[in-house]
């Protein structure tokens, strides 16, 4: 299988592109897209045959969940999770951003969240009307993918399709946090420095 390949604007989306991605993400497929650290693999959250492929594809252990990457806030609460004052903070900081904060939901689950800022991820999320989970696009243990290129070279013949929005403009991973610990603990060291999130806890 060779995936379909779309070139899209990173400063102005076709519309058009963008709903036929979105498309095939609600219908169980598997998107390569960009966004500002590297490019990702977007799967729709509440498709289990999407989420066991996605671990598949990736070489995934699959102990190790995938972010929620969402368009809007409001999509915390809608997966029963609870926004603390502490998330606030980071959220009104560094949000839409490199920032990948987990929450604990009203089962008592551990869950990722992750606003990105790049306009293509965010108007697909947007458009796909589900929750989308989206790890970096390249086999586990190799490095993460910063063209669309580079994440074909790794994933093209498993994927369905892939967004080219040309070279990411951070290309470095998220910064991880668990919030559901006090003090914060930092899981992933990324684009943000833990003393970025310090200062902005505890100012």
């Amino acid at each position: 299988m060779k995936a379909s390949v779309i070139k899209i604007d990173p400063v102005n989306p076709d519309k058009k592109n963008i709903a036929a991605a979105a498309k095939v993400i609600r219908e169980g497929g598997l998107v390569i897209f960009p966004t500002e650290t590297v490019y990702g693999i977007a799967a729709n959250f509440l498709d289990a045959k999407a989420i066991e492929r996605l671990y598949a594809v990736k070489a995934r252990p699959s102990v190790k969940p995938f972010t929620v990457h969402i368009s809007d806030p409001d999509m915390i609460r809608d997966m029963g999770c609870v926004i603390s004052a502490m998330a606030e903070k980071l959220m009104a900081r560094f949000w839409p951003g490199p920032l990948t904060i987990i929450l604990r939901s009203d089962k008592a689950e551990k869950i990722g969240f992750r606003m990105p800022a790049n306009k293509i991820a965010l108007e697909l999320i947007r458009a796909s009307g589900v929750p989308v989970v989206a790890p970096s696009a390249n086999l586990s243990g190799r490095p993460a993918p910063v063209t669309a290129q580079d994440a074909i070279a790794d994933l093209g013949g498993k994927i369905d399709m892939v967004i080219d929005g040309g070279r990411t403009e951070i290309g470095l991973e998220s910064t991880v946090v668990d919030l559901t610990a006090d003090p914060f603990k930092v899981l992933r060291a990324g684009a943000i420095k833990e003393e970025e999130l310090s200062k902005t806890v505890n100012g």
